[in-house]
């Protein structure tokens, strides 16, 4: 499954580096309209981040993410998701998908809870540095290595976990092939990669592995993968 990605701060369409604020650039000041050239594009799903919630450990950018719903898109929804009555709010507002990134790591009984509430509508957010998990907007580097954590919700019923490689976020230097697959292939849940993914040769070297869906920013952005294309060629029949 391919996911083109929306960042949103302020409001407004952007890409990180290394998920560094200081290291922004606007990409569109309507993420509805992105929203919906990814869906004229062919995407049924677009993974969304609230960067602003992600700092301010609560939901921010409610009227952006309103306004991609309206592209039709399913949408998975990160950033700043501490508690349930937030992921339940989310959802109540029509996003399909709620992943628990900083949650997932300091309160994983929340994770469980909101499996058992939401049945596949829970995605875990495994955001690393160095192999170690990073939590609130990326500004703390944990002590937990990302196969620990993911491997707490292996039982979970969990529909997903996203590995994001932050030393590969945004700067279109390739994805972090070894790793993801070696992930995907260690665990049972369906992982999907993020994070550096550069041109159609990245998405085309997780065909055939165990790794389950790919995240594709900035390349999109700056005209290096052409949607259409990589969902024609590699776009799954089921989202995971």
């Amino acid at each position: 499954m391919i996911y083109p990605a929306i960042d949103i701060k302020t409001g407004q369409c952007v890409r990180l580096r290394h998920g560094d604020f200081a290291q922004k650039k606007i990409y569109n000041e309507d993420a509805g309209a992105q929203a919906q050239q990814f869906v004229d594009a062919g995407a049924r799903w677009v993974h969304v981040v609230d960067l602003d919630g992600a700092v301010a450990q609560k939901p921010v950018n409610v009227e952006a993410v309103a306004a991609i719903l309206a592209s039709g898109a399913k949408v998975q929804l990160g950033g700043g998701i501490r508690d349930m009555a937030q992921i339940a709010g989310w959802l109540e507002r029509g996003v399909a998908r709620v992943i628990l990134g900083t949650a997932a790591l300091k309160n994983p009984a929340l994770v469980r809870e909101a499996v058992r509430e939401f049945p596949e509508k829970i995605v875990v957010g495994a955001d690393a540095r160095d192999g170690m998990v990073a939590a609130e907007g990326w500004l703390e580097t944990s002590e937990i290595s990302l196969l620990d954590l993911v491997r707490r919700f292996e039982d979970c019923g969990v529909a997903a976990v996203i590995f994001t490689d932050i030393g590969r976020d945004g700067d279109l230097s390739g994805a972090n092939h070894q790793a993801t697959c070696e992930l995907a292939e260690s665990v049972s849940i369906p992982i999907i990669a993020s994070g550096g993914v550069a041109s159609l040769a990245d998405v085309a070297a997780f065909a055939d592995t165990a790794v389950a869906g790919v995240i594709i920013g900035r390349a999109l952005y700056e005209g290096r993968i052409d949607l259409a294309e990589a969902i024609k060629k590699y776009g799954g029949a089921k989202p995971c």
